[in-house]
């Protein structure tokens, strides 16, 4: 029998699910397989609607090799594995005659712990573990939760915290879970042959295609332990989110909280003279950390350094005698040991890792005014790492709706480590870069206007003519307005202003669960919906209820943000652009993120108005402007009115 073409098999993947293949979609497939026979890498760009899921899916099927599907929001992640797969599996199986296998894999504190669950929970004050359920009271929230939890723990099949619906807080589920270095091993454990993190990594040994995320991908590069199965071929889907969850995992904190936690746990398992080095090093530390102002630190100061030292020492110490004592008049002395070590060589890795310094690091102080004083530090890139454990002995292929900003790829290229495309090198990662384009006609369904004639923002105070009119486009909308804006203080000024001026329901992130929010906003066309950074690239509401998407300003990252200035400075001292490199790429990708909030179906009209005169009068402007969907572009407000009044009035006709 013949082996069945990419085109027949595409065709039969999108018939499954009641569609048609689109160009783009077609022209993606072609690409991934390229990329994985040759074996080289590939950057896609795929606008909303061009179906990406099936345009690498399919390919990557058909390879017949395992495949690893990255994504970084638990949405994609779901519909992968409930929905995407499972009918491309059953899609493809008459043509390929074998039922290629796939499994979801996330790190062990994603999935619920059956010693924790049993045996209790360690505590810092006492010996032993205490009952999380019987400490609990049960009419309170994490009463309930637990109980609720307790029950679900009988019927689960994946004790996979994203299959507990509803949901429960962090604090109930941290009573049932631990972190990979809290875990005692399947080999110690007397529930290790049942554990679900355990099954989960087995089930993914023998899959196809093991569907992960980010923060997984970035654990298996930085920590040198495989966590994920060897695999030919990495797919990373919302690539434009990929460098920024690699730096949070790369990121170290020490607070005093954090450092007095392990002193506590710590204490009743070494001797008095190794506990009682750790606890005054922590209260150096924490005496220290009261004085701190939030800002980087470009040099480690003496005092600092010393308290770091000091505790660097004391942990190393402590780390020592915990593993050489043995106190069998504690309560579960081996998970004990376990949670007390994990505290301890947290604190001990933060602070050698500061206490040495590093050029590539940054280090500041953050404080908080419920959490209070943080030392945190970061890579001040990830380009090299990127480079060297990911694009190695696979073929790599990234695609996203936005990777193709200011025009190309290359900005996107370089925080992934790769040279300009067409570089040539012996030890070069050979790439490419394709936009497959969008099936929606964007200049014929939306406007970008740009508010040219506003005065620009400053960064302190509200804008009384931005405020008059952000008001007024929203009337002439009708409601139907989706805000987006760079700080939560200008959405949450916003949202005051607007309730007090129109009649029209103005729902404010933070007042209710962005699930219930956004479900509420697309509910009724006349609610507004205003916020900040998770709507920017979180919402997906297609039809009338968000047929205007407003940013306040140009959302550039704060000038005090100390990873974003180290950044931006390491660029000019290399000679190169730091603004355009650095501020100017964020804010282009945070835009054309936000942007692409308006249109998500072929029937869908609207405007994207931008109350910030810099996008038409400064010279990033067209970089900027380059980098969003190809709207039809006006600076004339009348124009603008005109158009969200006449598209208001097309709903209402439809009753909607």
């Amino acid at each position: 029998m013949t082996k069945p073409s990419l085109p027949e098999l595409l065709h039969a993947a999108v018939s499954s699910v009641g569609g048609v293949e689109r160009p783009g979609q077609v022209t993606m497939a072609e690409a991934v397989a390229q990329a994985i026979d040759d074996p080289s890498h590939l950057l896609v760009q795929a606008g909303t609607g061009t179906g990406k899921s099936l345009g690498y899916l399919v390919p990557a099927l058909a390879h017949g090799e395992r495949v690893v599907v990255a994504t970084a929001t638990l949405a994609l992640q779901r519909q992968l594995v409930e929905r995407d797969l499972p009918r491309t599996v059953d899609a493809l199986h008459p043509l390929l005659r074998r039922r290629p296998e796939f499994a979801m894999l996330k790190g062990r504190s994603n999935y619920l712990c059956l010693h924790r669950l049993h045996e209790g929970v360690p505590q810092d004050e006492e010996e032993g573990l205490f009952d999380q359920f019987e400490a609990a009271a049960p009419t309170s929230r994490l009463g309930q939760d637990l109980l609720r939890m307790r029950d679900w723990a009988d019927e689960t099949e994946t004790g996979d915290r994203d299959d507990l619906t509803p949901g429960v807080s962090d604090r109930a589920w941290s009573q049932i879970s631990v972190s990979s270095r809290e875990c005692l091993s399947a080999s110690k454990c007397a529930y290790g042959a049942e554990c679900f993190a355990e099954l989960a990594r087995e089930r993914a040994k023998l899959a196809d295609v093991v569907v992960t995320n980010h923060a997984l991908l970035a654990i298996d590069a930085i920590e040198g332990a495989p966590v994920l199965p060897q695999h030919e071929v990495l797919i990373v889907d919302e690539a434009h989110e990929l460098v920024s969850r690699v730096t949070g995992v790369a990121t170290g904190e020490l607070t005093p909280g954090q450092v007095n936690r392990a002193v506590r746990r710590s204490a009743k398992l070494v001797n008095e003279k190794a506990a009682d080095a750790l606890q005054t090093a922590a209260e150096t530390f924490e005496r220290l950390m009261e004085l701190a102002l939030p800002g980087r630190l470009e040099e480690i100061p003496e005092d600092l350094g010393f308290a770091l030292m000091a505790l660097r020492d004391a942990a190393r110490t402590v780390i020592s005698a915990i593993g050489a004592t043995r106190d069998k008049s504690v309560q579960d002395e081996d998970v004990v040991r376990k949670q007390a070590l994990a505290s301890v060589e947290s604190v001990h890795g933060v602070a050698e890792r500061i206490a040495n310094g590093s050029e590539w690091d940054v280090v500041w102080y953050e404080r908080h005014d419920r959490f209070g004083a943080s030392l945190r530090v970061a890579p001040l890139s990830v380009s090299g790492l990127l480079r060297e454990k990911l694009f190695t002995d696979r073929s790599v292929v990234l695609t996203s709706a936005t990777l193709k900003l200011g025009g190309d790829f290359n900005g996107v290229g370089a925080s992934l480590g790769l040279a300009p495309e067409g570089t040539e090198g012996d030890d070069v990662p050979q790439w490419k870069g394709i936009d497959v384009g969008s099936p929606f006609d964007y200049r014929k369904q939306g406007i970008l206007y740009v508010a040219r004639h506003l005065s620009p923002p400053g960064r302190e105070g509200t804008r009384g003519d931005m405020m008059d009119e952000l008001a007024e486009l929203v009337e002439a909308a009708g409601g139907r307005t989706l805000g987006l804006f760079s700080s939560m203080r200008g959405a949450q000024a916003a949202a005051e202003e607007l309730r007090s001026r129109l009649d029209a329901p103005i729902l404010l992130q933070g007042e209710e669960t962005l699930g219930e929010l956004i479900k509420a906003f697309a509910a009724d066309p006349k609610t507004c919906l205003f916020g900040t950074l998770s709507l920017w690239q979180g919402v997906d509401v297609p039809g009338p209820s968000s047929q205007l998407v407003v940013m306040d300003r140009i959302p550039f990252p704060r000038p005090d943000d100390p990873l974003m200035s180290a950044r931006q400075k390491a660029v000019e001292e290399g000679g190169g652009n730091g603004f355009m490199a650095v501020a100017a790429t964020h804010a282009a990708l945070l835009m054309a993120q936000g942007a692409g909030r308006l249109v998500r179906a072929t029937g869908d009209r609207g405007v994207v108005a931008v109350l910030d005169p810099r996008l038409a009068n400064a010279r990033y402007g067209s970089f900027l402007r380059a980098s969003l969907p190809d709207f039809w572009y006006t600076t004339d407000l009348n124009q603008v009115r005109r158009s969200l009044a006449t598209i208001d009035e097309a709903a209402r006709a439809d009753g909607r």
